[in-house]
């Protein structure tokens, strides 16, 4: 846990199925369109079996005076070599949103990614209109690169995606 924040991240794990649902279900219509977390048990069964792959992680934003769930980032299609890339999935439960907790969790998340997990760049890809999520990763220190036209099929249609990205700031990493 960092000092001075009101979160910490922690791996997804089986036992937070009912709560990570729940918040889910109550949060849906914060997330459409811009991402569909789970929210049944097979979804959640689904995004379990991919967060044990080695090319992803899972991320809970745990609130610190009680450890309920607040959010979820996901680092997704890590890959390694020259690259030392992953994209980045995230999404807060309505209740938590507003209150800094997925900016913290995120800053979080790029020390561990940058230092632990040794990698050199993140991406996230946001569509256009979703400006709360482009506020968030500009915070971070994310910057825009431009704009993948039908870059992801989500709720139902090709969507486009502004990218923006965040590199390490060490020159030192080697793959």
């Amino acid at each position: 846990m960092d000092i001075g924040t009101e979160v910490y991240l922690r791996k997804v794990v089986n036992h937070d199925q009912a709560e990570l649902l729940q918040l889910m279900r109550a949060s849906m219509d914060i997330h459409r369109p811009w991402i569909t977390p789970p929210t049944t048990p097979q979804m959640f069964r689904n995004y379990m079996q991919r967060i044990r792959r080695s090319d992803h992680e899972g991320y809970a934003i745990c609130r610190t005076t009680d450890d309920c769930i607040v959010g979820v980032i996901n680092l997704n299609h890590i890959v390694r070599g020259t690259f030392q890339n992953a994209s980045l999935g995230y999404y807060v439960g309505k209740p938590y949103q507003g209150h800094g907790y997925m900016q913290q969790g995120l800053e979080q998340l790029l020390r561990l990614a940058f230092t632990t997990l040794g990698l050199h760049r993140l991406e996230a890809n946001i569509q256009p209109d979703n400006e709360r999520s482009k506020k968030l990763v500009a915070a971070c220190g994310f910057r825009c690169e431009g704009l993948s036209e039908s870059f992801l099929f989500i709720d139902g249609q090709w969507r486009d995606h502004e990218r923006w990205s965040a590199c390490a700031d060490r020159d030192t990493l080697r793959p």
